[in-house]
Formats: structure tokens, sequence, C-alpha cells
């Protein structure tokens, strides 16, 4: 046990939860009046009802009997809230969804009213109709549009509002279902290196509110894919998410009528959302290159107990001498069987980090063994090694949740494999999916796991290793010091980047996302024709971008994941790019790896990106998890803190996270006379709440002080912590760090645009103690299910002992109503420069010592 440990707050009071000032919802758009909306809608409502009956006969030749339906995409400038309820008063619709857009363009009748060229936000409605619903629809637009003071029929009014604000409607169609994901260049692009296969692909079906229209929406497909030479693989249906996919393939000749004709029927089938390829979250590549020889490797003791990190990734060498003993593959697939040696590389390397850390580092391997799964596997390749990836026969969300419920609650009758698991790794990224407004399935998935299990995935940002536009000539960049090509380098990926943003699933909103920093412990002899194109710490160049869903922090956290080397072009170009120098020697993080030679098992290489990063943030989980463990046991023990340890974990992690150097040097290279309002959501974007002192929330120090809570909260309640001063402190002029971390898991509302349910967020007065707020946007970080805030101040403040600074973690429901408790962790802590003589620890400590009377407290302070 630490000399000293972290410390529990005494047990909250109940209370109503704070009431929140909203923002003000004043239209600063100009939208046209009512007779402007009838000369622009007219022309739009008979286009869509002369298109539907078009395609109504299409259908009704193919299909004798079908009552045809198509899901309409409605644009508004502006949102109006519960248009859900609307919808389902009429017969025939049934809502689908919406979607948050900051990106309408403006036009003469909408626009911003301080800045005309200003795109706009509103929302995208979606929602199936049939022919009936659709005149119902088009009935109500009539008579508004000869009466603007009609009174609607009672649960219709939002009609009304709908049609003041509507900027468009059209179909939801061939460019939104497949041209839009990118498959056509994925198909393409297969064809072109096997053009005579059979490919498969994913069909994304609207997910119908009843088990009977899902079946029928699934045949309906299912025909389509038969007519067309084809066949379903498999299905997966998850309510809890509104997910239902079809995997299915085609043969060459039938995708290559596609991409060169998209009209098909099947590809203009009203029940598919989405057309996604498969297969696709692709790593590795070529066996390491350059490897280093591991001189001696260290007799330490096994691992004991049982494991609480799992890795989801690639097979792993197991008998590699630094993995022997150390983790627990499960392979129910027998994937094993298909993998050679040589081509076990990114599960090696990601269970190589997390039981050892970066090689170079030198520390103890982690004293619980790691749990592996195996979910990707090498894919059809000319060459050998082939590289890792999700295999082509599965999709991916029934693959996740597969795992996932297997070790956490048993598949077919059988117990839970690994039952203790509190953190799943997932150093994994989808380069065809960005995320840009929607949720995907994976996210989701992930969203929706956690809340049931209790369990917290940490998720690598992913990674953009493309080549970088400096925009400068060769003989401008020969020219630039150091500092030079950083600040060019750091302008040039903010230009890109709306073209680098978070790979699926990294949007998770109660997932741990990590970003990648540009910095590892590995010594560089010869860098060759190779340049570094930073000069200080700063987020890796291949790091992913946020923000996240709603405009949330994200990613979460950046941490070390090795140095980004990048060359120079051998031929002038102008302007000068320079490219990601991809080698398995150093830099990067030094890792345990298949060898050249056969049956070698002491090889290591270099790495780096995300996913290093994510692997050694998801060690830290495991090392706190320990730590945790110990507090717990002593200052609580007779409290049943299972429900507690996730969020726990995930406010451990963030609560030593500031931006520091790094943000101090992003915030001065993008700095403008006009964007000064803007800078923190700039930097977040890229580092989040920055980069974590995982030791500060291992134990404390003489000057600091940290505390954890933990409690669980239903909608309009609130609990109170009161965190005792240092008298020491008081009417001194000495600096001061005041920071505190919330944390929670909330469960999803999949087909809604607010889609989180549990809003928690803190509120507190700390009486001048720190005054000045840092580093992220206090209205941020209120958007995701971490709340994360550094407070600092230097004024002589009086105070007494006894003194409190009270910290009120409030609960209200967000997309729908809260239909049990939400379980939160709460980390705080209070310091003073090391070295000075307040005892911060001691005087807190003393203090909350006798009202440590912790119990397991609801919102309704019953044990």
């Amino acid at each position: 046990m630490s000399e000293r440990p972290l410390l529990l707050f005494p047990k909250p009071k109940t209370a109503d939860r704070t009431k929140l000032k909203m923002p003000s919802q004043s239209e600063r758009f100009h939208k046209p009046n009512h007779s402007r909306q009838g000369e622009r809608l007219l022309p739009m409502f008979r286009q869509l009802q002369e298109t539907f009956n078009a395609r109504r006969v299409e259908v009704q030749q193919n299909t004798a009997g079908t009552d045809p339906e198509q899901v309409l995409v409605i644009e508004t400038v502006g949102s109006v809230d519960k248009f859900a309820n609307a919808v389902k008063r009429i017969d025939g619709l049934e809502w689908m969804g919406e979607l948050e857009s900051d990106e309408i363009a403006p036009d003469q009748d909408f626009y911003d009213e301080s800045n005309r060229e200003k795109k706009l936000s509103g929302r995208l409605y979606l929602v199936m109709t049939n022919q009936r619903a659709l005149d119902e629809m088009l009935s109500l637009w009539g008579r508004y549009q000869g009466d603007p003071d009609m009174k609607f029929r009672q649960g219709l009014t939002k009609f009304r509002n709908v049609f003041l604000h509507l900027k468009n409607i059209r179909r939801w169609d061939v460019q939104d279902r497949l041209l839009e994901t990118g498959l056509i260049e994925i198909w393409q692009e297969d064809l072109r290196y096997s053009g005579d296969r059979v490919i498969p692909f994913e069909a994304e079906l609207w997910f119908r509110g009843s088990p009977g229209l899902r079946i029928s929406s699934a045949n309906q497909v299912a025909e389509l894919v038969q007519q067309a030479g084809g066949r379903i693989l498999s299905q997966s249906v998850i309510e809890g998410i509104a997910y239902h996919g079809l995997l299915a393939e085609l043969p060459a000749n039938a995708i290559r009528s596609i991409a060169e004709n998209p009209t098909t029927e099947l590809v203009r089938c009203e029940n598919v959302m989405f057309y996604r390829p498969v297969g696709q979250m692709v790593v590795g590549g070529k066996s390491p290159e350059g490897e280093v020889e591991i001189a001696a490797i260290e007799e330490m003791p096994l691992p004991t107990g049982e494991p609480v990190i799992a890795l989801f990734d690639g097979v792993p060498l197991a008998n590699h001498r630094l993995l022997s003993g150390r983790i627990e593959v499960d392979d129910p697939d027998n994937w094993e069987a298909d993998y050679a040696a040589p081509e076990r590389v990114h599960g090696t390397s990601m269970a190589s980090l997390i039981v050892h850390s970066d090689l170079n580092e030198r520390k103890a391997p982690l004293a619980r063994p790691l749990y592996v799964r195996p979910i990707m596997k090498p894919i059809p390749w000319p060459n050998a090694p082939r590289p890792e990836g999700f295999p082509e026969d599965r999709l991916v969300v029934d693959l996740i949740h597969r795992a996932v419920k297997r070790i956490l609650e048993g598949e077919q009758g059988e117990d839970p494999i690994a039952p203790q698991v509190k953190v799943i790794n997932l150093s994994i990224g989808d380069p065809t999916r960005q995320f840009t407004q929607s949720m995907s399935p994976i996210a989701r998935l992930l969203d929706w796991l956690s809340v049931k299990y209790g369990v917290l995935f940490v998720v690598s940002a992913g990674n953009h290793s493309t080549a970088i536009s400096l925009g400068i000539s060769r003989d401008e960049f020969d020219s630039l010091e150091p500092n030079k090509v950083e600040a060019a380098t750091i302008k040039s990926l903010y230009r890109d980047a709306r073209h680098r943003r978070l790979l699926s699933p990294a949007e998770t909103i109660n997932g741990l996302t990590v970003g990648a920093v540009h910095q590892d412990e590995s010594q560089v002899v010869h860098p060759g024709f190779r340049i570094d194109p930073f000069d200080q710490l700063l987020p890796s160049p291949v790091s992913a971008f946020g923000s996240g869903y709603r405009r949330s922090i994200k990613p979460d956290v950046i941490f070390n994941g090795g140095k980004q080397w990048y060359s120079l072009p051998l031929l002038p170009s102008e302007p000068i790019s320079i490219t990601p120098a991809i080698f398995r020697t150093p830099p990067g993080n030094k890792v345990a790896s298949p060898g050249s030679l056969a049956g070698d098992l002491t090889a290591t290489s270099y790495s780096c990106g995300t996913s290093n990063a994510t692997a050694l943030i998801s060690r830290a989980a495991g090392i706190c998890y320990d730590s945790l463990q110990q507090i717990l046991e002593e200052q609580a023990s007779e409290i049943d803190t299972h429900v507690y340890e996730a969020p726990l974990l995930k406010a451990m992690l963030v609560h030593g996270c500031a931006w520091g150097d790094i943000g101090s040097r992003i915030s001065k290279v993008l700095r403008t006379p006009e964007n000064g309002h803007q800078l923190s959501g700039l930097v977040s974007r890229w580092m989040g709440y920055g980069m974590p002192h995982v030791d500060r929330v291992l134990d404390c120090t003489d000057q600091r002080a940290t505390l954890l809570g933990f409690g669980q909260l239903s909608d309009g309640k609130a609990h109170v912590f009161r965190l005792p001063l240092p008298p020491s402190l008081g009417s001194r002029r000495e600096w001061r760090r005041l920071t505190v971390t919330l944390a929670w898991l909330s469960p999803i509302s999949a087909s809604t645009q607010r889609y989180r349910t549990a809003s928690l967020w803190f509120k507190m007065d700390n009486n001048g103690l720190a005054p000045n707020r840092s580093d992220a946007d206090w209205q941020a970080v209120r958007r995701g299910t971490v709340q994360h805030e550094v407070f600092e101040g230097q004024q002589a403040e009086p105070f007494n002992d006894g003194d409190v600074i009270e910290i009120k973690v409030n609960c209200r429901k967000d997309a729908e109503k809260i239909k049990k408790p939400v379980a939160y962790g709460l980390a705080v802590s209070l310091e003073v420069r090391e070295g000075v003589d307040i005892a911060v620890y001691n005087e807190i400590r003393t203090r909350i010592a006798p009202a440590i009377q912790i119990q397991q407290v609801t919102d309704t302070g019953q044990v």
C-alpha cells in the first residue's frame, strides 16, 4: 500500500439537481416568410409525389401486392424538438432517426444574419413513409399553405415548426445508400486485383420497429441479392443499438455492373440504409526489418490472479519469450491455424505494450495475465506475409458482440470466460469510415455493451499515414529552422483536418478514445533521409482529429505512441509534401515481434501510432485497477463497488491530464487576431484533455491530495461532496491547482440525435481559491461522458478551519428517460507546489477521517 494512498470522500449528501441555465434559443438566421416558403417547397413536394408514384408502379410490377415505402430526408435549418412524437401520430410514418448537421450551405432564403457566407446548423430527420402517410403529410402542408394560422390536430403541431424551418425534402437515394460510403471505389480496386472472385459486402438495413417488418425487409433484400446471382451469408439484429445488418456476397460480374451503373433494383432497394465494405480494418503488413535481438530477458515473476484487461486484436505469438506465461489466448474459432508466425505482428506488439510497456522503458510487467481474443486474421494477399484485418465472412458488429458476451456473460449456456475483465482494448480503426455526424454501428455497440456489462472500452483514435503538403517550396523548406518546419507541419495538419478525422469506432461516447503523442525512448543513430517534423513534444502527426459526437471532447486523451518520421520527396515537387517513413527500426515504441528467422522467439521491432498509445493506456488502466482495489479494500471494504469500477477507472485515467506546454505550443502556432475565442476548441480536437500523468492517481504527496467519490443518480437528483480546505493554505499567496474529473457510462437512445440518455455534470464554487479555468472549453467538457476541468489561482484567500469546497454532481435526462440510476466516478485533487511548507495531504486526511462512513448510496440516500 502506498505511504500516501488516495482518499475516499465521505458519504455525499443527496440533493435536487441544479437547474441549468439553458442557452438562448433566439434564431440568428434569416428564414423565408410563409409566401416564399410556398414558392420554394411546392416544386419539391410535386417532385416527391411524382417520384413516389413512379417508384410505386415499378415495385408493384415486380412484387405483386406490395405497398412500397420510402425514406424521406427532411432537412431543417435549426431544430424542432420532439418532432419524432408528431411523426408517430400519422399512420404509416415511422421514425428512422435524426442527424445533426453544421454543414448546411446558406442561400438567398436561409443565411446567418451576421455572416451570410457562414454555414448553418440544422437537422436531418429520417422518416419511413408509405403512400397514405405521404398523402396525409402533403395534405397538412397544403392546408398550412392556405392558412398559416390553421389549428393542427392534437400531436401534429410540430409540423408547423418543420414547415417554417424546412430547407429541403427529398428521398433517401443511391447517393446516400451507396455512393457516399466509398464502396464503389473499394469494389473497383477489388476488381482490378481479383476480377473473378465473389465479393462480400454489408447491407445495413433501416431498423424497423417490429420483428415482422424486420423479417419482411430482410426477405426483400435477400430476394434481390439472389436475383443478382448472390446470397446472404449471415444476419445480425441488435435491438439495443437499432442495428439490422446482412452480410451478403455477389459475383464479380454483378459487382462490376453496379460499379458501372449503380441503378439496379438492389441498389435502389428502400429497405437498405447503407451498403458498406467488410474486412477493412487492415493493420500490419510486412514482417519486421532490422529487428534487435533481446540480449537478456529479465527473470520476473509470472502474473497471478484473474485478467482485468482484454485485448481484441490479431493472434499474438504466444510463445514469444516476452509473452510466454503472461497472456491467455482464447481462440474459439481456431484462427491460429491460418496464422503463420511471421504474420502475427499486430497482436504481438499490442500484447507486448500492455504487458511490458515500451521495452526501452524497462518497466515491470503487469501483475495479472492479459486475456487475448483474436478478432483479426490474415486477409487474402498476393505476397507473404499477409496483412491482418477483419475477416470478410463476418459482420464486425456480430464478431465484437459475440466476443464481449463470451467473456462477460457466456455463450450457449456456458459460464463467462473472463468475468473479471473491466477494460477491453481495441487498437483498431476503420479507414473507410471517418466520423462525420452519425454514430457507426460499432461505436453504438461499444456504448451499449459498456453499460450492459460495466466495462470500459479503450479505443484508438485512428492513424492517418498520408502525405502532408506543407504549402511551401523545397528551397523555402531547406531554409527553415526546425521550429519553423514544426509550425508549417502543424498548420498543414489543421488545414487538412477534415480529411484526418476519427476512425470508427473512436466516436464512442462511453469509451476512452486515445490519440498518440510524438514521443518514445528510442535512440536513432542513423536518420538517413528521414526527418523529424517536430522539434518539441506534440501530438503525433498521424493521430486523428476530433471532435466527437455533438462536438464533445475527442480524443479523450493522448499518450506516447512513438515518433513518426517522414521522408522528403526524391524528385522535385511544388509545394513540397512529406511522406511517413514506415520502418520497423527506431524511432518508435520497442515491442516484441515475430522474427525474420523461423523459430525466433526473442525478436523485437519498433512501431508507432494510436494503436500503441491505446495499448499503453490499457496497461495504465490495469495498474489503476489494482491500486483502486487496494484503496477500496482499505477504506470501503463493506461496500459492493463492482458497478462503480469502470467509471472510476475512466475518471482516474483522465484525471492526470493537462495541456501544459503542448497546448501552449499549438495555440501559439494557430493563433490569429480573429480566432482567439476558438483556440481551445482547435487544441482539444487534436489532444483532447491532454496527456495523462498516471502516477498522479496512484498515490499522493505531502503537497497533493487526491480523493475519489462514487454513487448512482437518477434524473433530477444530485450528490454533494465536501472537500475540506487545508488551514495552512488560508491567506497564503501560493500557487494552487484544483482538478476535478467526473466520468460515467451513459445508456444510449440509438435512433435519436441526442443519443446520450444521461447527462451528468459537476457544479462547484471554489470561493476564489482557484478562480482561473484552464485548458478545454467549459461547455465542450459537458457534451460527452467525461467532464475534466482544471482550475488554478494564487491569491491569498482567507478561510477558517472547517471550511469546505462543495462539489455537486448532478444528473438529468438527455435523449430520453433514465430507466435506472447511473453509476459515476469522481476524482478531485488539490495541490500546491512541491516543497512548499503546506501539508495539503495530511490536513485534508485528518479532516476527512472522522467523517468517513462510506456507504453505497443511490439518489434516494438508501443504503
